[in-house]
């Protein structure tokens, strides 16, 4: 208990010590547009492509990474300028009405993963709230990141359409950290989780079989907000967010998973406007 609190502790003053460097960073007579994104971003590759894109960006940027939930409250207390988010639940509680666009960015697909020898049998569900109902009934070890992220909200969801509500103990455990030390975590223990494919293809020495991925629940839609703090000027935030939209997310588009097929779809939804309140 004491260890998970103090893992909670760390994210929350990891992200406070981002935004104080995002706020402070070079200290010119124009501050840079103050991005926030997740760690799975990071952890999937698609945070380096933006990396390498930087020099061609329309304005000067910092990047602020954080669990999905602390992100979109930071958004909703002024202190980000443009966000890339895959909470939709969250993100419909803290943004709306702290947002002038939003666009569908893409969407990745999560699985559940777990032992090789599977057993729990999750593999021979026919959805993913069975899997996890295998999963709980035979008493086998799930690891949940327990950290209000995407992946952990997404987790959530699965767990209530199944009909359950699992608490800390000897077979659900909460890390309190991002997807890649969660995953390992799980391989060690020979657990269970849900992991966003493209992190986990490119977690090394890992032996966690994807078990199961057929089903809708399964996508991760992500999607990029503008909101309404004035620190960058609406102007250099809408060109930033335009540029992301485009430059950024062709590489990511491009992204491919082991078996060739799209690390992260395309989402045909667009863009919308709001005048807000």
């Amino acid at each position: 208990m004491v260890a998970d609190q103090m893992r909670r502790m760390t994210n929350s003053f990891c992200l406070r010590g981002a935004l104080i460097c995002a706020l402070t960073a070079g200290c010119t007579s124009e501050a840079p547009v103050r991005i926030g994104t997740t760690s799975t971003v990071q952890q999937s590759g698609a945070l380096g492509m933006l990396d390498s894109l930087k020099d061609s960006a329309p304005a000067r940027f910092v990047v602020v990474i954080g669990p999905s939930g602390q992100i979109v409250r930071s958004a909703a207390e002024g202190n980000l300028d443009v966000v890339l988010v895959h909470a939709p639940a969250l993100e419909q509680r803290w943004l709306t009405g702290h947002w002038t666009r939003r666009c569908a960015f893409g969407a990745s697909r999560y699985a559940i993963v777990g032992p090789k020898t599977d057993p729990a049998h999750a593999a021979r569900a026919t959805s993913a709230a069975e899997a996890l109902r295998r999963i709980a009934s035979s008493g086998a070890m799930f690891v949940s990141r327990g950290d209000s992220s995407g992946t952990h909200e997404k987790e959530r969801a699965l767990w209530k359409v199944a009909g359950l509500n699992p608490e800390p103990g000897d077979t659900y455990f909460e890390t309190g950290g991002d997807q890649a030390s969660t995953l390992r975590l799980a391989d060690e223990w020979g657990a269970y989780a849900l992991a966003d494919l493209p992190t986990l293809v490119r977690q090394r020495r890992l032996d966690l079989a994807v078990l199961f991925d057929r089903d809708s629940m399964l996508v991760n839609p992500y999607t990029i907000y503008v909101l309404r703090a004035d620190s960058a000027g609406p102007g250099r935030r809408d060109a930033l967010a335009e540029w992301l939209m485009t430059a950024w997310r062709r590489r990511v588009l491009a992204l491919r998973l082991p078996d060739s097929t799209p690390a992260f779809s395309s989402d045909l939804a667009g863009c919308e406007s709001s005048s807000g309140p």
